[in-house]
């Protein structure tokens, strides 16, 4: 019986127990609230499926006189009361399926069929809690396993090594301690396992990788693991993904690493890995995400990374890297995010003599380093994946930057309007420019104004000088802006006023003069935005009327009309757009050679 994907409420009609010849019953994707106990009688049942309803109450009937039963799954529900061990007694069932329900107590398959055929168990996302019990050996047949997002505490016990068929394990959020699971490096079938979010603290004092392991993914991320870089896991040759972050790893990032050739994404943010940040990176290099952000690196940025022609991540802020600009990432074609903030770079971000790149830029962080000079005009005009708007099937499949098929994702901190602020996913659409910290000079390129899909936009921390770029006005899904301390003089332009998703501004400690914006948006804004700039005046809707309200020294002016050079800058941006990026590069390169 299919009945998947209706509108059904209510129970589960009582009638349905005398369907006793009834093989297969699917009703999951409805609005079942109840009626789940009907199903005892059912005993021809081969598959059931309430996946995805509202059931409420616990799993009470004896399921176990269901001979014929193969899988059970019931995920999605708000099914709660103990685990249903009669289901543990069923001989032929090879799939359990309960996650994502409010399950609750512990779990024993004490009671388990000697003979269990079972292949898959899922209960993650419920209440269990206690010990992952020895019992679990029992379930010899075992190939997938996910107990995450429960309350389990605990060593988990030496018996689950022998569950040999296992490919699977998810012990993920949970209240795991102790040594991490041996049976992680002593299977040749183990294929993913997902440890992270525990409290596991250390490794056993040997560990010695079988021949043919075949682990590809391994997350220990957000334990407490500390010691040196875990050496043996350069033996597990077919390694995909590895995450170490949130740990107290110290050391070196071992050499040996350039012999896992497979790597996609290498994840050892937030530890004390020092040293400087070897040449792990060989030509054809697979890697797409590499993450070694908040350790204490030194040195200089591998120039064996131009060998990462896939890399999308590049995330090292936070360490003690000192370097110029590395200029030469901009020829990786599919770069989204680097991350080159609180370091020690130094120097100019631009040099005419070198193009600058990065043709699939998202966000950048080169905040807080030593970073020099002026930027020309035209410095943010080949970032036009910053200008571009998602629609119908132009939206990703994946709407997250990570690695979907393995659940981990590229993470990021960025000061979002004026927070520091965790990224734990990084959405696709997501565009970001922070230049903040810095000592940048001369005036803020008006090309800014192309990428009107930017949301973050912080260049506070500087010194530029000059007029707030009207163009800034065209970008229209900006969220957040920060100019703060820098020289800029001039009025702020009331165009920016029109921006409806611009909810937080910072235009503090500069020389601003001039009337603030009487819009919506501006009105909601801090007061603190607008400290430090004498000239400024228009406080009354924002700070209100306690607060001084400075006198302008002459009658309000409309905003000065564009420069003629402004305002054929700006005639060039709206051409850009209007023609589209091949047009693009041969108009900013006419107005280059023009002016």
């Amino acid at each position: 019986m299919r009945l998947w994907d209706n509108d059904l409420k209510g129970n589960i009609p009582t009638s349905f127990a005398n369907l006793t010849k009834l093989s297969e019953l699917y009703l999951f994707g409805n609005q079942f609230t109840g009626g789940d106990t009907v199903l005892a009688n059912l005993t021809s049942l081969s598959i059931i499926d309430l996946s995805l309803n509202y059931f409420k109450s616990s799993i009470s009937a004896d399921l176990s006189g269901l001979h014929n039963l193969e899988r059970f799954s019931v995920y999605n529900n708000s099914f709660s009361g103990p685990f249903p061990l009669s289901l543990l007694m069923i001989p032929s069932l090879v799939h359990i399926d309960l996650s994502q329900n409010h399950f609750e107590g512990p779990i024993d398959f004490r009671n388990t069929f000697s003979l269990s055929r079972l292949r898959v168990l899922y209960v993650g996302f419920n209440n269990l809690d206690g010990l992952i019990p020895e019992s679990i050996s029992k379930l010899v047949n075992l190939e997938y396993l996910d107990v995450s997002h429960n309350n389990f505490g605990g060593q988990v016990p030496r018996s689950i090594s022998k569950v040999v068929n296992l490919t699977s394990v998810d012990l993920s959020y949970n209240k795991l301690e102790g040594q991490v699971p041996d049976f992680v490096w002593r299977s040749s079938k183990l294929d993913y396992v997902d440890l992270s979010y525990n409290s596991f603290n250390c490794f056993a004092k040997s560990v010695e990788v079988i021949d043919g392991a075949s682990l590809t993914m391994l997350n220990l991320g957000s334990n407490s693991v500390d010691g040196p870089f875990p050496k043996w896991i350069c033996k597990v040759k077919d390694l995909y993904a590895l995450d170490l972050s949130n740990n107290h790893f110290n050391g070196s990032i071992p050499q040996c690493l350039k012999y896992s050739t497979y790597f996609h994404t290498l994840n050892l943010r937030n530890n004390s890995l020092s040293g400087v940040l070897p040449n792990l990176f060989i030509k054809d290099s697979q890697l797409r995400s590499l993450d070694v952000s908040s350790n204490n690196l030194v040195g200089k940025l591998p120039k064996s990374l131009i060998n990462c022609e896939r890399i999308e991540f590049l995330n090292v802020k936070g360490n003690k890297i000192m370097d110029t600009f590395p200029f030469w990432l901009g020829s990786l074609p599919y770069l989204k995010v680097l991350m080159l903030g609180s370091n020690a770079f130094y120097g100019p971000v631009y040099n005419p003599s070198a193009y600058l790149g990065f043709p699939s830029i998202r966000i950048i962080d080169i905040s807080n380093n030593n970073f020099v000079g002026s930027l020309p005009q035209d410095y943010f005009a080949n970032w036009l994946e910053m200008s571009l708007v998602w629609s119908g099937s132009d939206i990703p499949q994946f709407k997250y930057m990570g690695n979907v098929n393995f659940s981990t994702y590229d993470s990021i901190d960025l000061v979002y309007k004026g927070v520091e602020t965790d990224f734990d996913r990084i959405f696709e659409g997501f565009n970001a420019i922070d230049f903040s910290g810095n000592r940048f000079s001369g005036h803020i390129p008006g090309s800014i104004g192309l990428l009107s899909e930017l949301r973050l936009l912080n260049l506070s921390g500087n010194a530029f000088t000059g007029n707030i770029p009207p163009s800034l006005a065209n970008i229209t899904n900006l969220e957040s802006l920060d100019l703060s301390r820098n020289n800029l003089s001039g009025e702020i332009p009331i165009s920016l006023g029109k921006l409806s998703f611009l909810s937080n501004t910072n235009f503090s400690y500069n020389h601003l003069e001039g009337l603030i914006p009487q819009s919506t948006q501006f009105a909601t804004q801090n007061c603190s935005s607008f400290l430090g700039n004498l000239g400024l005046y228009g406080f009354r809707e924002i700070c209100g009327e306690s607060h001084h309200v400075p006198v302008p020294t002459t009658s309000q002016q409309p905003e000065e009309p564009l420069s003629e050079s402004e305002d054929q800058l700006l005639n060039w941006i709206a051409a850009a757009i209007a023609f589209g990026p091949g047009m693009f590069c041969g108009l900013v390169i006419g107005h280059i050679f023009t002016s």
